[in-house]
């Protein structure tokens, strides 16, 4: 964007900044929470249904796969149609999800609740950046992805001690019911309070066809493919933990509780709210984008390599790892900001949205395929091997590695002085 497109845009009032992120925020935590609330109660899961850990592992990814599936038309519908109608719809849909959940009896019905929560919760990350791209000036992108990233995190928050202290007092299923409300409550404020942008110039009156050719220009563009692969790895890597068998992981190799387990997930999820903000300003001191990135990831794949080669930590040392997995992953928010600078103002909802494919399509690929990691290992009593949690930490730090060597050759806007707005 030039200097001038980005003195065209109408100031907005701190108060009314304010306003429009909370509320965004408030939707966000709540698809937040529902995508992370299986790491808590996935024992009590197990137990009630008598669930294996491959469907365990299926169950959550589920959530992302069907995610990553509405990333495309959500893309379309966001240049076209723009954030707010979406918004609102999938509201619906999610608080639909949530309700079936809370009634399910069967791993059929728990994993096609998780699919409408999926479906219902794709747009409240991508929707919300949208707006900001379209409202603010571009240096201040990664500031907004940081703070809306970090007030998504409440829900994976809610997902950890609160959801362990409400599943001891009135139940999961209750538990969702009361979630259901709570996006309800969220979709009616976003209608009430987001007012309606206009799509950018070049989006207005497109044919399909015209769309479709965006989405194609928008996927060709210069290094979408090493920033595809390194969002496929960077979330995946505190959702493999957090979200899924890091409760399992404390219950089964050291005894934890469910409230204790939740305690555990508590911090690292506070620790992943602190990381958020101070990510998202780590690009404006340093003048780039890939040296933050690569410093998170190089911390992450240390951490998951650590648990990997010794299983076993001392017990401090145990909070104090599940608090690095969530600070050091928290660089997400600055290689989100490196993907959005890569599209022109028109492309931006078709852009950031194909490389949230890669986020919530490495979300399922991890988990699913490591429930089935950890079936290969004999269970005792119910509970899984401490060599197939090492073995899945470790995989895990392999594909992140991996995917930082493709990373490397990624070009960087603020480096070569021009930044999409």
């Amino acid at each position: 964007m030039t200097a001038s497109e980005n003195a065209a845009r109408p100031a907005i009032a701190f108060g009314a900044t304010v306003i429009l992120v909370g509320t965004l925020g408030l939707a966000y935590i709540v698809s937040q929470f529902l995508r992370n609330s299986i790491g808590v109660i996935a024992p009590d899961l197990a137990a009630e249904l008598n669930l294996s850990a491959s469907q365990i592992g299926l169950l959550s990814s589920t959530f992302f796969f069907a995610f990553a599936g509405a990333q495309i038309p959500l893309g379309l519908a966001l240049d076209r149609y723009g954030p707010k109608i979406c918004m609102v719809v999938c509201a619906g849909i999610a608080a639909c999800g949530a309700v079936f959940f809370a009634v399910a009896t069967t791993p059929f019905g728990l994993i096609a609740a998780r699919i409408l929560m999926g479906i219902g919760s794709c747009c409240y990350f991508m929707a919300p950046l949208t707006l900001y791209a379209r409202r603010y000036p571009p240096e201040r992108f990664a500031t907004f992805v940081g703070v809306q990233y970090g007030l998504g995190t409440l829900g994976t928050l809610f997902a950890t001690a609160p959801l362990a202290l409400s599943v001891a007092a009135i139940g999961w299923r209750t538990t969702f019911i009361v979630v259901a409300v709570t996006m309800i409550v969220a979709g009616a404020l976003v209608a009430f309070v987001v007012r309606e942008d206009a799509t950018p110039e070049a989006a207005q009156g497109e044919t399909f066809r015209q769309s479709i050719s965006g989405l194609i220009q928008a996927m060709r563009t210069r290094s979408v493919g090493p920033l595809f692969f390194m969002h496929v790895m960077t979330y995946s890597s505190f959702l493999l933990v957090v979200a899924l068998w890091g409760g399992p992981y404390l219950t089964h190799v050291y005894g934890y509780g469910l409230t204790a387990r939740g305690n555990v997930l508590f911090v690292a999820v506070i620790a992943q709210i602190a990381g958020s903000l101070m990510w998202g300003w780590a690009d404006q001191c340093v003048g780039n984008y890939k040296q933050p990135v690569l410093l998170g990831a190089g911390l992450t794949i240390l951490a998951l390599a650590a648990v990997a080669g010794f299983g076993i930590l001392p017990e401090a040392a145990v909070i104090v790892w599940f608090a690095a997995i969530g600070l050091f992953t928290a660089y997400v928010s600055v290689l989100i900001a490196h993907g959005k600078s890569l599209f022109p103002p028109a492309l931006v909802g078709r852009g950031i949205t194909v490389l949230n494919i890669g986020t919530m399509g490495g979300a399922f690929l991890t988990q699913t395929l490591s429930g089935f990691v950890i079936d290969l290992f004999p269970t005792r009593d119910g509970a899984y091997a401490l060599d197939a949690y090492r073995l899945v930490f470790g995989l895990q730090a392999a594909f992140l590695l991996l995917a930082c060597l493709g990373y490397l050759r990624a070009r960087d806007a603020r480096v070569e002085g021009h930044v999409s707005g």
